[in-house]
Parts: structure tokens; C-alpha cells; sequence
């Protein structure tokens, strides 16, 4: 099938590269020609595990770039919106929506050729129906149902593992206004054959995005809630309490060997320093807006949201076990991403530490394996060194923040064993054995 796509960021050329992969013939759109460029030379314009191997095996072949989206749009079946859709803390922005909406419009003016729009951004029930469909009906001049469809194709990417998340789907949602719509869009999903389809309307689609992702915050939320619990109560380790959740029939199965297999899910319910990135603070804080606007409260929402806000400081706590005060301590910050896989810095809770432990006048040295320059554009500080080693970010600190599950810091153990004085850990993963580091501590214990 041949397939536009407007917008080549992280869900949209994810997206891209993956059906050119399954053999479509797929244009990536964006107006921001730099990108476009890196895109056609094959460098992602960002940090995604294989996504570099996968636009050198499609780019030319089956992957376009173009900053032209009206002969991408003219010459496709189908379009898919992956645009940005940024919340302001009053409600989404559907700015970049609408404009790609109305480009997308005009074109359809002119297109003799039945076409179907799907929207992949993530946007709150009704936008679909209530924003898209009307702009593409005053712009091009047509009646949708008639002459073109419009649908929703949420994503469910987890960043770090988007390409594996991709080409093996749990489930495909497809939203569409009529039968027509919603066989073009499985259409482009025909070779995955074994695939669970949903089918259903647009603004059921819609929120099932949301209820996903509220799901998964709510039990980050819920497990650091017990951590705070376990510290407080004292001799109990959340992490033995969460593998002891874990090996619930809930969440596990035993193969034919008798071995104890727990589910995915189960990694969404472990303590931790908090939730971040670009999708799940966003979406619950958008959806509790959404509601509130409706005239509903979503209170267990919004105290998942309360609860991941002050997680950043129960760190900072941990460090008054051992200091005074940050003052002139110099301290390693290891883990920027919010994430491991990804460059991706948004909402991570580095920042909201950082931040903190430098008005407490301490001196950093922060370390990631992917994300040193996009965090050194969000926070640019002479106080921090921004380090090119995982060893060089601990020598000579006298505390070490782990925030970032990235399997590279398990060689931590061995590293500080060798320091004299061996500097303190505070695991704001839970990702080291507490028993492998002489000055240990960590969130829930």
C-alpha cells in the first residue's frame, strides 16, 4: 500500500520505517527539513535501539522523507497523523492537528481518488469526529463516508523497544467512521495476520489509548505508594513484597519445566523514582482536564499524577540519611533519559533532582549512555559535568543517584568496591543488589 505519514518524529517514522519493513511504500512528512535530511541520509534525527539498522535496510527502498505533503498525500491510499500534540496543563494542543488537517484538506480538493485519514497522535475522545472530520470536510469541499474515510490508529510504542513493540503488536486497535475506513486501515495491517483486531468507533479508539496508559501510571503510582509504606513501616523491602505480587496467577504462568513466568505488566509495578517521558504524565494530566471540562473529577487520577510528582524527592530524602545538606558535596547523577533505550528526556525525574540538589548547592556530574546532549539542552548549568564514562561521572563523588534503569550501571558494584571512601548509592531503581554495595540505599527499603 502506499502510505503517507505526517510527522517524523518518534511515532511517526518508527511507524515509517516499520511498514516499508513490511513492505508498503512509505513517505515520511515533516517540515522541518533538517530532519528530513538526516532521515534520507539515514541518521534518525533521534536515540531509538535499532533504528539506525532499520533505515538503512528501508531508506530508498521502501522509505521516502519529503517536507512536500501535498504530493505524499496525492500520491497515497492513506494518511496517517503522528504530529505532536503537547499539553499546556489546561488541555492538549491541537495546533499542529488542525494545520496538517487543513493541508491535508486541500489536497483531498483536488484528489479524485478515494483516501482515508487516520489519525495516529494521541488526542482525547472527540477529536477525531469533533476537530479532524470538520476541517476535512470544509477544506476539501467533501463529505467523509462518501468520498473519503477518516479514522484512529492509536500507537502503543514503548520507547526503547518501539520497533520490536511494532512489528510484534498485542493488539491492533482500529477506529473508523464506517466499515470502508476501518477495511483500509486493517488493510495496512494485512500481514499481520495473527494480530488481535478491535474494531470499533473513533472515540472508543480514542480512549482506549488513554485508558492504556492511565492504567500503567496508576500502577507505577500504586507501587510507589507501597514503597513509601514499606520505608516508613521499616523491615520490609518493597522489592521482595512486588516479586511476591508478581507470582500471583494475576500476573504469572508456570511452562512444562514448573518455572515461574510473570507477565510484561508486572515491570509497571515496581518502585521507582517516578514515571516520565512524553505519554504517560502527559495523557493522565490530559484526561483528568478532559473530565474535569465534561464536568467530572477523576480523583484516583489525579493523585496518580500527585504521587509521581513528589517521587523525585523521596531520593533526596535518602541522601539526609548520610548528609547534612547537598552543600558542597559533589555528587553523580547516572540515568538522564526517563527511560533506558531512548535519548528521550521529557518529564524524566533527573531533572526535578538535579534541579534540586544544585539549589542545595551541590556540584554534579550527570551521565547517560544516550541522552547527554538532549539533557544538557534542557538543563545547561556550570555546575554540572556532563560526563563521557559511566567511571569518569563516579570517581571521587561522594554519592552516586542512580535514576535510569540503563544495564550498563550494573557494573556499578564493581566500581565502587574500588573507591576509597567508597561513595553512597541511592537507587532510585531498585536495579542493584543492595547486598553487592557497602553503602547502599534505595527507594522502599
Amino acid at each position: 500500500m502506499r502510505v503517507s505519514i505526517i510527522g517524523a518524529g518518534y511515532v511517526g517514522l518508527v511507524s515509517g520505517a516499520c511498514l516499508a519493513e513490511k513492505g508498503h511504500s512509505v513517505v515520511c512528512v515533516d517540515n522541518d527539513r533538517a530532519k528530513i535530511d538526516l532521515i534520507r541520509k539515514g541518521i534518525p534525527p533521534f536515540f531509538e535501539e535499532g533504528l539506525e539498522e532499520l533505515l538503512g535496510k528501508t531508506r530508498g527502498t521502501g522509505l521516502e522523507a519529503s517536507t512536500n505533503l501535498a504530493e505524499a498525500v496525492l500520491e497515497s491510499e492513506i494518511t496517517l497523523i503522528a504530529v505532536g500534540t503537547p499539553f499546556d496543563g489546561q488541555r492538549i494542543d491541537l495546533s499542529y492537528i488542525r494545520e496538517v488537517t487543513h493541508e491535508i484538506g486541500m489536497v483531498l480538493k483536488n484528489k479524485s481518488r478515494y483516501h482515508v485519514v487516520v489519525v495516529k497522535s494521541t488526542v482525547v475522545p472527540g477529536t477525531t469526529d469533533g476537530v479532524v472530520l470538520p476541517i476535512l470536510e470544509n477544506t476539501s469541499g467533501k463529505r467523509a463516508g462518501e468520498e473519503f474515510g477518516v479514522g484512529v490508529n492509536p500507537e502503543f510504542l514503548t520507547e526503547g523497544k518501539a520497533i520490536h513493540d511494532f512489528m510484534n503488536p498485542d493488539r491492533i486497535v482500529i477506529g473508523g467512521i464506517d466499515d470502508k475506513t476501518e477495511d483500509r486501515i486493517d488493510s495496512l495491517y494485512e500481514s499481520f495476520d495473527s494480530t488481535l483486531r478491535i474494531r470499533t468507533n473513533n472515540r472508543t479508539a480514542e480512549m482506549i489509548k488513554y485508558a492504556s496508559n492511565a492504567l500503567l501510571a496508576t500502577m507505577i503510582s500504586f507501587s510507589n505508594e507501597f514503597a513509601s509504606l514499606c520505608a516508613r513501616l521499616g523491615g520490609i523491602d518493597i522489592k521482595d513484597v512486588m516479586a511476591g505480587v508478581h507470582t500471583s496467577e494475576y500476573f504469572s504462568t508456570v511452562d512444562s519445566s514448573g518455572k515461574v513466568l510473570t507477565a510484561p505488566i508486572t515491570k509497571y509495578l515496581e518502585a521507582g523514582c517516578g514515571f516520565g517521558g512524553s505519554c504517560l504524565p502527559k495523557d493522565v494530566k490530559a484526561l483528568v482536564s478532559h473530565a474535569e471540562a465534561a464536568g467530572l473529577q477523576l480523583p484516583l487520577l489525579s493523585v496518580v499524577i500527585a504521587i509521581n510528582v513528589e517521587q523525585p524527592n523521596k531520593v533526596i530524602e535518602l541522601l539526609g540519611k548520610h548528609f547534612d545538606s547537598p552543600a558542597g558535596l559533589s555528587l553523580a547523577v547516572l540515568g538522564l533519559s526517563f527511560k533506558p533505550g531512548t535519548d528521550d528526556v521529557r518529564e524524566s525525574p533527573a531533572f526535578p533532582v538535579m534541579r534540586t540538589l544544585l539549589d542545595g548547592g551541590a556540584n554534579l556530574r550527570a551521565y547517560d549512555p544516550a541522552a547527554i546532549e538532549t539533557a544538557r539542552h534542557v538543563l545547561d548549568d556550570p555546575r554540572i559535568v556532563y560526563c563521557s564514562s559511566l567511571r569518569e561521572a563516579v570517581t571521587g563523588v561522594d554519592a552516586v543517584f542512580l535514576l535510569t534503569r540503563w544495564k550498563e550501571f550494573l557494573e556499578l558494584p564493581e566500581i565502587l568496591r574500588a573507591m576509597v571512601p567508597t561513595p553512597v548509592l541511592i537507587d532510585g531503581r531498585r536495579l542493584i543488589d543492595k547486598s553487592s554495595v557497602e553503602r547502599y540505599e534505595g527507594i522502599g527499603l
